[in-house]
C-alpha cells in the first residue's frame, strides 16, 4: 500500500517527465543522457541530509526540489530546500552555487524560488518548468546594467538598444526600464508607469481600471512593446473573449509605430493571432480569445465560430469544471505576462484555470470590475480612470437619455378570443394562423420572447424616426450612426425589417449584426458601420456589446433590457468614443462634431438602477449662463458643478484654439481641460478624504474634517469663474454653438411667405455683410483675392476658414445658413439650394455674389459641377475619351474640389480616395497626364 509520500512522488515524478526531465535513482542516473535528469533522493555534503530530488541541466546542478505529501503546506518547507540549495558535494559540476532553483511540492501544489531574481521570493506554479527554461534563465546571467551604464544622456534609439543588450532575469531587468516617450492621451502614461511599478515590486496581479473609449488596448500595446524591448519578455499574450476582439486588437497593434525607431510593431515582433491550436514559437505577442486557449490546453480543436460567442455567464452552465492539466506542448513558461481585456468575465472558474496556469504575471483591464474582480487581482488596483475624468479629459464624451415610452412596452397586451394571430415556429420562422379559443393577456416581459407585437416595435422605430431630427439631432438630417440592442436574433430580424419600412429605405441602410448573420461575415459589417456611410443603424444582440471600437456612433437604443451592471456599462459604453471632425463627416456628412451621444432608452433600462455612472449634465434644463451665474452667487451644489463640468467638455471639442488660449489668459493660466478637470475632481469623495488627511495630519478624519475639505476643494475649482470677465467669455463662445429651441408655444400656419418685418431683418442682414467685405477686403485673405479676378493666387481653404470664423465671431455671429436664407428672403428668383445643407465652401459664392461678380447665388459644389461638365465636354471633343473608372475618379476629384477648393497628390492617400487605392491606382489610370489633369481641375473648377 503506498504512503501519502509515495503517491506525491508519483505525481512529481510524472509532472516533471511530461516537462521534459529523466527521472532516475541516483544509482543509476547519467547525467549528459538528457538535456534535463531530475535524480530522486540525491546524498548531500554532510550536515544537509537528503535532496528528494537534484536537479541536472546539460550536466551540471541547478536546483532541487522538496516533496512532501498532500495536504502540507509549502511555504514552511523554503528554508529546508533552501538549504539543500547550499548542500551540493564540493567538486560536482554546478551552473552556481548555491544552486538557484528550487521547488517545493507535494504534486497538487508546488511552489518555486528562482534566485536570479533581485528579491527571491516563492511564487506557485502549476507545473515545473522545462529544462531548457532554466538553462535560458542561466545562460542570461543575473547580472543587469545599471541606469548609469545604460547611459542617461543617451539619445533614445541608443538608450533603447542599451536596454535591449541587459542581461538578467525579466524581473531583473524591470528594475530600470527608461522613460516612456510615447505620446498618449490621459490616463495612459500614468497606468502604465504604474503597471511597471507593480511588476518591479513582483506583485503577481495588477487590475487596472479605465473607463470605456479610454484606449485599454493601446495601453496594452505600449506596454507589451516596452517589456519585450526594454524587460526582454520572451512572449506577452493578450487575452480576449471574442474573436471579433481579437481581430481588431490584431489591427491595432499592427498599426502602432514605435517612438524610438519608427518601425511598426509586427515588423519588430511576431504577433500571432491564434485561429488554430498551434502556437508560433517565433511569436513575442499571442493575441487569442481565452476559450481557444482552455481548448488548446484540453487538447481539444476549436472551430472560429465558436470563438464569436461571449465567455460571460458561460461559467455557470458548468455544475462541475473538469480541470485542466499539464499540456506539454504548451509550458507553464510560455509566457511572461498576461493581459486580459474585459478581465471581469475571465476570472471565473472556468476560465481562471487558463489564467493560473501558465507562470506569468497578469494585468488585467477592465472598465466594470465587481467585487470577485478586486479579489482576484489581491487588491492590487494600480489605475483608476472613471467616465467622469475621462469627459474631463477630452478622451470619452459623455451622454444623454431620451426616453420612449409605449403602452404595450410598459404594461403589456391584451387580445381576445376570437381574433386570429400568427404562429411563428421558434426554429424554422415558418407561420400559421389560428383562431383563439380565449383571451391571449401577455406582459412586458413576455414581449419578443413569448410574444412579438408588431406595432409595438414600429411604435418605438416611428417614433425614434419622428423625433431624431426634432429633438435628439435637431438640424441634423442624416441619421446618425446608430446601434440597436435585440433581446435575441429573431427581435433583431423583426426590428431590421421594420426600420427600413418606416424610414423608407433599402437593405444597405439597416443591417443586422449578430452571430447568425451570414453572406458576409459579422466582422465586415462592423467595418462598413465604422468606416462607410451604410449602414447608418445596426442592430445587434450583444454580439458588439463590449470592446467593438465604432468611434462614429452617436445613438445608442435599447429595446432589451439588462440585469448586469457590468455588461449594461459594457453596452452603453459603445458611444463613448472620441472621433475627429473630419472622420465623423467622413460616414456621417452632416455632423460637426462628436461632442455627446445620445441612448435611447424603449425599455426603462436606464431607470432600473444599474450603471454608476449617471448622466453628469443634471440641471440639463438650466440655461448655462445660469449655471455660472449661480456658481458666482455661491452654490455649490453637486448638481451645478457636474452640469458645468460636462458642457465646458462639449465646448471644448468644438473650440479653436485661439478662443482656447483666450479662456487660459482670461482664467490666469488654466486651460479649458485644467477648469474641467478641477471641477470633476472637487466631487470625488476620495479625493475629500485624502485632502482631509493632508488638512489634519491623520489618517482618520472626522466627517467633519471631511466636510471641510470638500468645501475648500469645490471651493477652489469654481474660483476662477468667480470672475465675470471669463463667465462672459464662455457664455459667449457657448453661444455661438447653441441656438434656443421653442418647446413650449404652439404654433399654427397663418400666413406663407415673408412678411414684412422678415424682409427688413433679412435686408439688415444682408446690408451688413456687404459692408463687412467693403471695409475688410484689404484685411482678410479670401477677400484679397476674391476681390482680384482673375485670380492672381489661388484661393486656399484656410483663407476661407478664416473668413468663416471672423464672421462667426460677435458682433456679427453669421453662418453660411443664415447668410443664404438672408439672400433668399429677398429675392428667391436669384437664390438656387436654400433649402440645402450649406458647407464652408459655400461662402466663396455668397462673397461672389454680394460683390456681384455672379448675377445668381449658386452653392458652390452645383458652380464645381457645371465646371467639371463644360470641362468633360470640351477635353472629350478634343478627342479623349475616359473609361468608366477614369470618370468615377474624376468625380471624385471634382467632390473633392467642392468642398476643400482645390486638390493635391497627397490628398489622394486619404478617404475617400484611399478606400479605392489611393495614389498608386490614380497613378496607373491617369499616368503622365495626372499632374496635368489635377492642374486643369484646379484652375477651372473653382474658377
Amino acid at each position: 500500500m503506498p504512503t501519502p509520500e509515495d503517491k506525491a512522488r508519483e505525481n512529481i515524478d510524472r509532472l516533471l517527465i511530461k516537462a521534459g526531465w529523466a527521472v532516475r535513482d541516483q544509482s543509476d542516473a547519467n547525467i549528459l543522457a538528457h538535456r534535463g535528469v531530475a535524480i530522486r533522493n540525491f546524498t548531500l555534503k554532510s550536515g544537509h541530509g537528503f535532496a528528494d530530488y537534484l536537479l541536472y541541466v546539460n550536466g551540471k546542478a541547478v536546483g532541487v526540489i522538496e516533496a512532501k505529501k498532500e495536504g502540507v503546506t509549502l511555504i514552511g518547507v523554503e528554508t529546508q530546500s533552501e538549504r539543500y540549495t547550499t548542500g551540493l558535494p564540493d567538486g560536482l559540476p554546478a551552473w552556481q552555487k548555491p544552486l538557484p532553483f528550487s521547488y517545493e511540492s507535494t504534486g497538487i501544489e508546488t511552489r518555486f524560488t528562482n534566485r536570479l531574481d533581485p528579491v527571491p521570493r516563492s511564487r506557485p506554479v502549476f507545473s515545473f518548468h522545462k529544462p531548457e527554461t532554466l538553462v535560458a534563465w542561466l545562460e542570461s546571467g543575473s547580472s543587469a546594467l545599471t541606469a548609469a551604464q545604460a547611459g542617461n544622456q543617451l539619445l533614445a534609439a541608443e538608450a533603447a538598444a542599451a536596454y535591449g543588450q541587459r542581461t538578467g532575469t525579466f524581473l531583473a531587468r524591470m528594475q530600470q526600464m527608461p522613460p516612456l516617450i510615447d505620446d498618449l492621451w490621459p490616463p495612459k502614461p500614468q497606468a502604465i508607469m504604474n503597471i511597471e511599478q507593480s511588476l518591479r515590486e513582483n506583485r503577481p496581479r495588477a487590475l487596472v481600471q479605465m473607463a470605456t473609449g479610454s484606449g485599454k488596448t493601446l495601453l496594452a500595446i505600449v506596454l507589451s512593446y516596452r517589456l519585450l524591448k526594454f524587460a526582454g519578455a520572451r512572449r506577452v499574450l493578450f487575452l480576449v473573449d471574442r474573436g471579433n476582439l481579437g481581430r481588431q486588437t490584431l489591427k491595432e497593434f499592427q498599426q502602432y509605430v514605435s517612438p524610438y525607431n519608427n518601425f511598426k510593431f509586427s515588423e519588430e515582433y511576431i504577433v500571432q493571432r491564434l485561429t488554430s491550436n498551434t502556437l508560433d514559437t517565433t511569436a513575442r505577442v499571442c493575441i487569442s480569445t481565452i476559450q481557444r486557449l482552455y481548448s488548446m490546453l484540453k487538447g481539444k480543436d476549436l472551430a472560429e465560430e465558436d470563438e464569436e460567442e461571449s465567455v460571460e455567464g458561460l461559467d455557470k452552465v458548468f455544475k462541475e469544471v473538469e480541470p485542466i492539466e499539464y499540456n506539454p506542448t504548451i509550458p507553464i513558461e510560455t509566457f511572461d505576462v498576461i493581459i486580459t481585456d474585459e478581465c471581469h468575465r475571465s476570472i471565473y472558474h472556468l476560465w481562471r484555470q487558463v489564467l493560473e496556469y501558465f507562470d506569468a504575471h497578469i494585468i488585467g483591464l477592465t472598465a466594470t470590475p465587481n467585487k470577485q474582480t478586486f479579489g482576484f487581482f489581491n487588491q492590487n488596483l494600480v489605475m483608476e480612470y472613471g467616465h467622469e475624468q475621462a469627459v474631463a479629459d477630452g478622451v470619452n464624451v459623455n451622454y444623454d437619455v431620451y426616453r420612449i415610452k409605449t403602452e404595450i412596452t410598459e404594461g403589456g397586451s391584451k387580445v381576445d378570443a376570437g381574433y386570429f394571430v400568427d404562429k411563428r415556429d421558434r426554429a424554422t420562422r415558418a407561420v400559421r394562423w389560428e383562431q383563439l379559443d380565449e383571451d391571449l393577456e401577455y406582459d412586458s416581459n413576455q414581449l419578443d420572447r413569448d410574444v412579438v407585437a408588431a406595432d409595438q416595435i414600429r411604435t418605438v422605430v416611428r417614433t425614434y424616426r419622428d423625433k431624431l431630427f426634432s429633438e435628439i439631432f435637431p438640424g441634423r438630417t442624416e441619421v446618425p450612426k446608430t446601434l440597436i440592442f435585440a433581446k435575441d436574433d429573431s427581435h433583431a430580424e423583426d426590428i431590421v425589417k421594420i426600420i427600413r419600412e418606416e424610414f423608407g429605405k433599402g437593405n444597405d441602410f439597416a443591417q443586422k449584426i449578430t452571430y447568425r448573420t451570414t453572406g458576409k461575415k459579422p466582422e465586415d459589417i462592423i467595418a462598413e458601420f465604422r468606416n462607410s456611410y451604410f449602414p447608418r443603424i445596426a442592430v445587434t444582440v450583444d454580439m458588439i456589446a463590449t470592446g467593438t471600437d465604432i468611434k462614429p456612433l452617436e445613438v445608442v437604443l435599447f429595446m432589451r433590457s439588462v440585469k448586469s451592471r457590468s455588461f449594461f456599462e459594457q453596452m452603453k459604453g459603445r458611444g463613448v468614443r472620441v472621433i475627429k471632425e473630419d472622420d465623423l463627416r467622413s460616414v456621417t456628412p452632416d455632423a460637426k462634431a462628436k461632442d455627446h451621444y445620445v441612448i435611447v432608452d424603449a425599455v426603462g433600462v436606464c431607470e432600473r438602477d444599474k450603471t454608476d455612472s449617471r448622466p453628469m449634465d443634471q440641471k440639463k434644463s438650466i440655461p448655462f449662463d445660469k449655471l455660472l451665474q449661480a456658481v458666482a452667487l455661491g452654490n455649490a451644489e453637486p448638481e451645478v458643478i457636474s452640469s458645468i463640468a460636462v458642457r465646458l467638455a462639449r465646448m471644448n471639442k468644438t473650440l479653436e484654439d485661439e478662443d482656447k488660449a483666450e479662456i487660459e489668459k482670461k482664467s490666469g493660466g488654466r486651460s479649458l481641460e485644467n477648469l474641467t478637470g478641477a471641477l470633476v475632481n472637487s466631487l470625488d469623495a476620495d479625493r475629500h478624504v485624502e485632502q482631509a488627511k493632508k488638512d489634519n495630519n491623520t489618517d482618520e478624519p472626522t466627517n467633519e474634517q471631511v466636510r471641510q475639505a470638500a468645501a475648500k476643494m469645490i471651493q477652489d475649482a469654481v474660483k476662477p469663474l468667480y470672475d465675470p470677465a471669463l463667465r462672459n467669455l464662455l457664455i459667449e463662445l457657448k453661444r455661438r454653438d447653441e441656438q434656443t429651441i421653442d418647446n413650449v408655444s404652439q404654433d399654427k400656419v397663418i400666413e406663407a411667405g415673408f412678411g414684412a418685418d422678415a424682409l427688413e431683418r433679412a435686408s439688415s442682414v444682408v446690408q451688413s455683410f456687404e459692408k463687412f467685405i467693403q471695409d475688410h477686403k484689404d484685411e482678410i485673405t479670401a477677400l484679397q483675392i476674391l476681390y482680384n479676378r482673375p485670380f492672381k493666387q489661388p484661393l486656399r481653404f484656410e483663407d476661407v476658414k478664416e473668413l468663416a470664423n471672423t464672421i462667426q465671431k460677435p458682433p456679427h455671429l453669421w453662418t453660411e445658413s443664415q447668410l443664404w436664407q438672408a439672400y433668399a428672403a429677398l429675392d428667391k428668383s436669384k437664390v438656387k439650394g436654400a433649402t440645402a445643407k450649406r458647407i464652408l465652401t459655400d461662402l466663396v459664392s455668397l462673397v461672389r455674389f454680394a460683390i456681384h461678380q455672379d448675377n445668381e447665388l449658386v452653392p458652390f459644389p452645383e458652380r464645381v459641377n457645371a465646371n467639371f461638365k463644360s470641362w468633360l465636354a470640351q477635353t472629350e471633343s478634343a478627342g479623349k475619351k475616359f473609361t468608366s473608372e477614369q470618370r468615377r475618379w474624376l468625380e471624385m476629384i471634382r467632390d473633392h474640389i467642392a468642398a476643400n477648393l482645390g486638390i493635391d497628390p497627397a490628398d489622394f492617400d486619404y478617404a475617400p480616395f484611399a478606400q479605392e487605392g489611393g495614389l498608386g491606382r490614380v497613378h496607373q489610370l491617369f499616368g503622365n497626364e495626372l499632374n496635368k489633369i489635377i492642374d486643369e481641375l484646379n484652375g477651372t473648377l473653382a474658377a
